[in-house]
């Protein structure tokens, strides 16, 4: 494969509530997904991220692995009631003392702390007063922003301010599959607008607090029509507008794609002047393409992980066939990532800034074997294959800084619990031992060739 270069940023990536477990230690407070994981039948299994990886007791040992990994960075997140029990007011002391502990370990072997301050864990108590669908949840994020820049600037260049909008807004709010489980379809865009408002605040109270880098981490995916149908293409042109563009246009423009900006609450041409131009650098999260018809033509859920869209919807997803699989059910489509950058290159020109790969993997559930070996052959060529589309478009022209592969660990999965694994280092959850996976030595020494 071609070297990406001796500047390329490689990383790995987390997220606060998958791994972190000790829910109750800390002086940590209550999230939407510790109430969500509660409720009978939300996740598989009734599963919980109580105690998932318990990485907050054993940060040290993952430390050590990304060490061994050889990754420049690792993308991790802050949990909101970590630092702010009920989402608002002083910080918990013990809560900046177990990421004081985590960015120091992390700078004394050389890895780069890459933060993400708000990956979906939503204190409960904002949440019981309205959440996101309340645009003051903005003026709440930026003072939690404005107490992390405080903190960790002196230490941290590069920081993110949320993960993936899309998903908490369609399957949070929207659809109910996520916390907070809400069911409110097309009702739920106010979410949209919030948390973009919320990012823009966030990044000027980092900006203040001195930090240098700022993104976003959104995901994004090639929206397919399922046929040349003028009906089909119009429910795949919503659709697309609806995941991908509804979010990286305002961050990147300044303004919402056609007609979406119509449903938007609050004085909009502000917001918009606040969100736009806020980013020095935009992150992609890239799994899958989505192939996008109009109603009637039989939905394959599999595509929107496993959840039955609302009914009514004037669109409906549609199954990608003849492709490989992961055990997730998402097929494996690595054209689909260089045709999205290139789509971002295409659509956005010289206002595009620096992209980073923020998220790419897959769920490959491989275990031990009786040697305790954990042969993932199909991750490692998942991984080959969207790298090397990655490069194709780098080499094309588009301007990519970094890729952070996920997940360093196998985690908590959200509404899947604990039945899919992403990691390169298989977790037994039972012990919490680690077992780095053969993937994990490919990806090492994907890094270490890749900078030569």
């Amino acid at each position: 494969m071609t070297t990406f270069g001796p500047d390329f940023l490689w990383g790995v990536s987390t997220a606060a509530y998958q791994i972190e477990g000790a829910v109750t230690e800390g002086g940590r407070g209550l999230s939407v997904w510790d109430t969500f994981s509660a409720e009978p039948g939300r996740t598989a299994n009734g599963d919980t991220g109580a105690v998932a990886c318990d990485h907050y007791h054993r940060y040290a040992e993952d430390v050590a692995l990304m060490k061994d990994l050889g990754v420049d960075a690792y993308r991790f997140s802050f949990a909101w009631p970590r630092i702010q029990p009920s989402g608002s007011g002083p910080a918990n002391a013990e809560g900046l003392a177990f990421y004081d502990r985590l960015v120091d370990a992390l700078l004394a072997q050389g890895i780069e702390p890459v933060p993400t301050l708000f990956h979906w864990d939503t204190p409960q108590a904002l949440e019981d007063a309205g959440g996101w669908m309340r645009r003051d949840i903005a003026d709440r994020f930026a003072e939690y922003a404005a107490i992390l820049g405080a903190r960790f600037s002196d230490r941290i260049g590069r920081w993110i301010t949320i993960n993936e909008p899309m998903v908490v807004t369609m399957f949070g709010y929207a659809a109910g599959a996520h916390a907070p489980g809400k069911q409110l379809s097309f009702d739920a865009l106010p979410v949209a607008n919030h948390q973009l408002l919320a990012h823009g605040r966030a990044a000027q109270a980092l900006r203040a607090a001195g930090a240098r880098s700022i993104g976003i981490a959104s995901n994004h995916g090639p929206t397919w029509p399922a046929s040349d149908s003028e009906d089909d293409r119009a429910a795949a042109a919503l659709y697309d507008n609806l995941v991908n563009w509804m979010f990286a246009d305002p961050v990147i423009l300044g303004e919402y794609p056609d007609g979406i900006g119509d449903g938007m609450p609050g004085p909009v041409a502000d917001d918009l002047a606040l969100i736009g131009g806020s980013v020095d650098w935009f992150g992609i999260n890239y799994y899958m393409p989505s192939l996008i018809g109009a109603p009637g033509g039989g939905a394959d859920t599999g595509v929107t992980d496993g959840f039955v869209l609302p009914a009514g919807l004037p669109f409906e997803p549609r199954a990608i066939d003849g492709r490989e699989r992961t055990d997730f059910g998402w097929p494996v489509v690595p054209e689909g990532f260089g045709e999205i950058l290139q789509t971002f290159a295409t659509r956005y020109g010289d206002r595009l800034p620096p992209i980073y790969i923020t998220e790419n993997g897959c769920a490959i559930n491989d275990g031990p074997d009786e040697s305790g070996r954990v042969a993932d052959r199909r991750r490692i060529e998942y991984l080959d294959g969207h790298l090397r589309a990655l490069q194709q478009a780098m080499d094309a022209g588009v301007d990519v800084r970094g890729y952070f592969h996920w997940s360093l660990l196998d985690n908590f999965e959200w509404a899947a619990g604990y039945s899919q694994r992403f990691g390169l280092v298989h977790v037994d959850y039972a012990t919490q031992r680690r077992t780095p996976k053969d993937s994990f030595a490919w990806y090492r020494d994907m890094i270490a060739s890749g900078k030569h």
